[in-house]
């Protein structure tokens, strides 16, 4: 009876501890290095954010779910390294739906009221003087010529993967592109549906629609002013050259965002051997 009710015990601590404070994840691909490379476990802190609460059962069958968050102790800040729930679907980026099993590391390079540019491959926040990580990779980007990138990456970026029409805009010339923010208020124009139609349907679970005339309709009503309900992320990957991530899909809501990536716990190579130097590195 002892060890049956010391293992529940365990069993709950356990889950108690995935569920509010930390969770661990393994990294598959190279698209955030040098800070974190493929083979490595890292340990991913819940208390920044707050730990989120939903019916788990509901999300493994692919049903919309009410996401509840429990309060944080500072926020995602600028070039924190986060994993977050991937909010679309590959190929097809126009909506954005609640992945409970598919998990994406990147750097968050833009927050909620930023506005952000790409100039010559290097990104841009308006009014920040500071330097945006990674510097080196963003440079590397910007020695690619755009045949070069063209080829790497022949999928259109944001707004026109989602869209289907866009603004010109490449992988080393992008945006500005202003990041809404809870209760920030919008003019509804044919500019503001390519950015944002993703994220106003799926705050309000109805069908944005723009004519010729760039009248912006929900439903069947006509709307000329909107007002966001939650905050977004521009979440980038460190290896500028080798990363899918906000500048072909778009923005994170909040809810979608499970923690901040607090250290490497354990890191393996393709042989399997493991990366004595990279145990327990804290990742920045």
């Amino acid at each position: 009876m002892n060890l049956v009710f010391y293992g529940c015990l365990a069993v709950v601590g356990y889950l108690l501890l995935q569920v509010f404070l930390l969770v661990s994840f393994k990294v598959p691909t190279n698209s955030m290095v040098p800070e974190m490379m493929p083979g490595d476990f890292i340990l991913v802190e819940k208390l920044s954010m707050g730990p989120r609460l939903f019916d788990v059962f509901k999300a493994t069958r692919l049903e919309e779910v009410e996401i509840h968050r429990l309060p944080g102790l500072r926020g995602i800040r600028r070039n924190d390294v986060v994993v977050f729930n991937f909010p679309y679907e590959y190929g097809r980026w126009d909506s954005i739906r609640f992945h409970v099993m598919k998990y994406y590391t990147k750097r968050c390079i833009g927050l909620p009221g930023d506005t952000i540019s790409i100039r010559n491959g290097l990104y841009q926040i308006a009014g920040e003087k500071g330097e945006i990580e990674k510097r080196s990779q963003q440079m590397e980007l910007a020695l690619f010529s755009d045949s070069i990138l063209s080829e790497r990456f022949p999928d259109p970026v944001y707004p026109e993967a989602s869209a289907g029409v866009g603004m010109g805009w490449t992988l080393k010339e992008f945006g500005p592109l202003p990041i809404p923010k809870r209760g920030q208020k919008v003019r509804m124009d044919s500019t503001a549906w390519k950015l944002y139609h993703q994220l106003v349907e799926w705050e309000q679970k109805r069908k944005l629609t723009v004519d010729d005339q760039g009248v912006v309709r929900m439903g069947g009503d006509a709307i000329q002013e909107y007002t966001f309900t939650h905050d977004y992320y521009f979440m980038a990957g460190d290896n500028a050259v080798s990363s899918i991530d906000s500048r072909f899909w778009g923005l994170v809501p909040d809810d979608y965002i499970v923690g901040r990536v607090w250290r490497i716990w354990k890191s393996v190579d393709s042989k399997g051997k493991v990366r004595w130097d990279r145990v327990f590195k804290k990742v920045n």
